[in-house]
């Protein structure tokens, strides 16, 4: 009863999806107050009725009812608390559900917290993101419904994928469904903008926090992503370049061009058609991720599903989705004025720079990405695009992207001096230097490791010296300094900590990618493995029972006597296995190891790396999430910009003549 309760909940949702598009568009068109108004409680309404379908949803996974299809298919009577409830979203009905139930919680939002904006805006925003929900909510309705019941029930259930049963996996579809459908918001701003046919300085400033938000999430998502790739899969590395995770990137870059972009539409009114066009290309790859995972045209460990049907249902909606804005952008951003004017080198100049560059970068991952399956459709042929590619065509983007990263917020705005700018950073281009020679002359480190780390230096130390020079430390007494530090808007910190944790997410990559070792070899019980000045001595092999798995457990026992524990997990109930990989964090590199197939008489595969400052790849995924958390909780953000002067001269002369 609980499950057909869900199902009409979200038949209902679609009803008033329809109600919360149609009427307010219909209401800002005639300028009728009253019917704009209805955009707000028909998103509320949205809203609780998927919370109530999901929640249904959720007792079903809980209490193991295997008479709901997708629960006989992805639970299991034996399988911990934890993944019954990832498993709700553990699949690919339950995950469509979460990504509508995330679409109606920023219509919500949107409604609940949008006092400040105009109201036909607010209705058009709300309008638009009703429309997105009409077209998933039929998706989910009428080829993926979530409730569907199977007769007669299984006495237990299939069981979920056991590479799914992970904190960090049970975490990451979440955050990353809320950066897709966070960009869903600014996409609905960018439609609503140019039905209005208006674009200005306040609609960045409410654009922005949305943005960020969605940043924010994507961010923190791509991070347990990689996280649980490198402890859970066993094979020791973080990023492959798959399909799937640049679908993610690709929204990734687009939403970090477009919050840099909106900056400059906030503060000079320029780049409007621009950032109208970012907002749409953030949403339309986040549509072609979701394309990509739920058609079946690749096969991937992160795929949801593979029927084609879905596919193609999910095509037309992108093909709808996108081609009506784009259609409305080429209609409408000829008609948009140019605003403020500045030099090529200004502040405003490093942002369309960095523009440009991240922009490029996307749009070469796309092509990588996507030129493997465009080629196979039309000729048959099967290629791969792998690391190579990616590395000798997106690096080399981010070489003089992460230069204008540190020199771009010493320059002013409209016009700046880049001399300048670049005496203030002698100490950060002095170290930089001297550690990429040190690293290529004195230790014999390749150049691409040199020149990273020389890369990951200047931008670390331009930050601080940025910050530096917004308190005037040294150049005051340090009592002046620390008062202007407390000055600071909550924004100069975000970007601080987001810039500086890129900073260190290259020192990461660098170090994995090049001074990491690996030593791959069969081992009896009481062999030794010698890597990276370490020695492991291996002791063999014995059985464990989990909750819901048998292990065979192989141990690793240092010279200190630390003992590593790698697992191979067998789960009856999915018949399947994975691989728990034993881990030593340390700053410097971990020591992983894993244990792999037996070989003959006692002996066994191992596989031991030492994945040299590989923690930092997280701790600067962790800063840049915590730098866009820290800019979103500004004051600022959570209001209009000031009105223009000449509108403020209006208004003050109009209450003067009350």
């Amino acid at each position: 009863m609980i499950a057909e309760l869900g199902h009409l909940a979200l038949a209902a949702a679609l009803v008033v999806a329809v109600f919360q598009t149609v009427v307010p568009l219909y209401g800002a068109a005639r300028g009728d107050s009253t019917l704009m108004a209805m955009a707000q409680p028909a998103a509320l309404v949205q809203f609780a009725a998927l919370i109530l379908s999901f929640g249904a949803l959720t007792h079903a996974f809980v209490t193991s009812d295997f008479s709901v299809s997708n629960v006989a298919a992805n639970s299991h009577s034996l399988k911990p608390m934890i993944y019954k409830v990832s498993g709700v979203w553990g699949n690919h009905e339950g995950s469509m559900l979460l990504w509508v139930l995330i679409l109606s919680l920023f219509g919500a939002a949107v409604a609940a917290f949008g006092g400040n904006l105009p109201e036909s805006l607010r209705a058009r925003t709300i309008a638009i993101q009703g429309m997105i929900g009409i077209g998933f909510l039929a998706f989910i309705l009428f080829t993926s419904n979530p409730f569907e019941r199977v007769v007669p029930p299984p006495i237990d259930g299939r069981g979920l994928n056991p590479l799914l049963q992970d904190i960090g996996l049970a975490l990451h579809p979440p955050m990353l469904y809320l950066g897709y459908v966070g960009l869903s918001t600014t996409f609905s701003f960018a439609v609503a903008a140019l039905l209005e046919g208006r674009v200005d300085p306040s609609w960045a400033r409410w654009v922005r926090p949305w943005t960020l938000a969605a940043w924010v999430a994507l961010t923190a998502g791509i991070i347990l992503g990689s996280g649980w790739a490198y402890y859970e899969l066993g094979w020791g590395g973080w990023w492959f370049w798959d399909p799937v995770e640049n679908a993610s990137f690709m929204p990734w870059l687009a939403a970090t061009a477009l919050l840099h972009s909106a900056i400059v539409v906030e503060k000079r009114d320029a780049l409007k058609s621009w950032t109208i066009l970012l907002a749409l290309i953030a949403f339309a790859l986040s549509l072609l991720g979701t394309f990509l995972v739920r058609s079946g045209v690749l096969t991937s460990v992160h795929a949801f599903a593979v029927d084609p049907e879905r596919g193609m249902f999910i095509l037309v909606l992108l093909a709808i989705a996108i081609g009506g804005s784009f259609a409305l952008y080429a209609w409408r951003a000829p008609t948009m004025e140019g605003g403020g004017v500045f030099r090529p080198i200004s502040r405003e100049g490093g942002l369309v720079l960095n523009n440009l560059l991240t922009a490029t970068a996307a749009a070469t991952v796309l092509i990588g990405t996507l030129y493997p399956l465009a080629l196979e459709t039309v000729t048959g042929e099967k290629v791969s695009v792998g690391p190579p590619f990616f590395e000798a065509t997106f690096v080399p983007l981010m070489v003089p992207l992460v230069i204008a990263v540190g020199i771009g917020p010493l320059l002013a705005w409209k016009r700046g001096d880049l001399a300048g700018a670049l005496h203030n950073l002698w100490a950060a281009a002095i170290i930089a230097i001297s550690l990429g020679l040190a690293l290529a002359w004195l230790q014999g480190a390749p150049v691409g490791a040199a020149l990273g780390m020389a890369l990951a230096a200047w931008l670390g130390v331009a930050v601080l010296t940025e910050l530096a020079d917004r308190i005037r430390l040294f150049r005051v007494p340090l009592s002046s300094s620390l008062s202007r530090a407390a000055g600071l808007p909550r924004a100069a910190y975000g970007m601080t900590l987001a810039h500086l944790g890129l900073a260190v997410f290259i020192v990461g990559a660098v170090g994995e990618t090049f001074f990491s070792a690996e030593v791959v070899r069969y081992a009896s019980r009481g062999d030794k493995v010698e890597i990276a000045g370490h020695t492991l001595t291996f002791e063999g092999v014995t059985e464990r029972a989990g909750p819901n798995f048998n292990a065979q457990v192989g141990t690793f026992v240092l010279e200190n006597g630390q003992r590593l524990e790698s697992e191979r997990r067998f789960f009856p109930a999915e018949g399947q296995q994975t691989t728990e990989a034993a881990i030593r964090v340390r700053p410097a590199g971990d020591l992983y190891a894993v244990l792999g197939e037996p070989a003959d008489g006692d002996r066994w595969t191992v596989r031991v790396y030492h994945k040299a400052l590989v923690m930092w790849i997280w701790v600067g995924g962790f800063l840049m999430s915590l730098g866009g958390l820290v800019s979103l909780a500004d004051r600022r953000l959570r209001v209009g910009a000031p009105a223009p002067r000449r509108e403020r001269t209006a208004l003050a002369a109009a209450g003067g003549d009350d």
